[in-house]
């Protein structure tokens, strides 16, 4: 007699999936001139603590975590991932133009690279602290580009800085009214 095995399967079906962001146009990815200094402080945008690798890597997580359970939770914050991967791969294009390199390491103020790493990551259990995590990485984002915006003086640069920040201000809309709606 054959036993009867039962599986555990995750349902939640991602086609058709697209990224959240606002819907403006990126400027064209250029540069007025190389410049080091500024590939520098946009590989900590990049993937340093506060980077897009930071925030994709969270929301993978937290999306892998939730789609067996929160499918409609898990797929928005799925697309805010794939923005998030738009983002790091606009900063990499600009970080080339600019004479810097793509090596996953963030440049400090002192000169010494410091390698990505998921130490970065903030990665409650539970639904509502993941969004609010999410939400405060976002703040964090918004405020660190401000930043590199004023000294960053190359205004094509700064343009498409100014675009991903309203991605990262769409984003922070979508998770509070996740918030309201799942939790």
């Amino acid at each position: 007699m054959e036993e009867k095995k039962t599986t555990i399967s995750n349902s939640c079906s991602f086609a058709g999936i697209r990224p959240a962001m606002a819907d403006l146009p990126y400027p064209q990815i250029q540069v007025e001139c190389q410049n080091l200094a500024y590939a520098n402080l946009l590989s900590n945008d990049y993937c340093g603590a506060v980077s897009e690798m930071s925030a994709i890597t969270q929301y993978i997580n937290n999306e892998n975590r939730l789609s067996a359970m929160q499918c409609p939770l898990a797929k928005t914050l799925l697309g805010i991932a794939m923005a998030e991967m738009m983002h790091l791969q606009k900063l990499g294009e600009m970080i080339v133009l600019l004479g810097g390199q793509i090596d996953f390491t963030a440049v400090q103020q002192n000169g010494r690279k410091r390698m990505w790493t998921p130490e970065y990551l903030n990665i409650p259990t539970q639904a509502k602290q993941m969004l609010m995590a999410d939400i405060e990485a976002e703040k964090a984002a918004i405020s660190q580009y401000r930043m590199h915006m004023k000294m960053i003086k190359d205004s094509c640069v700064n343009a498409v800085l100014i675009r991903i920040i309203r991605d990262e201000e769409y984003h922070i809309m979508i998770l509070r009214a996740l918030i309201d709606e799942y939790c």
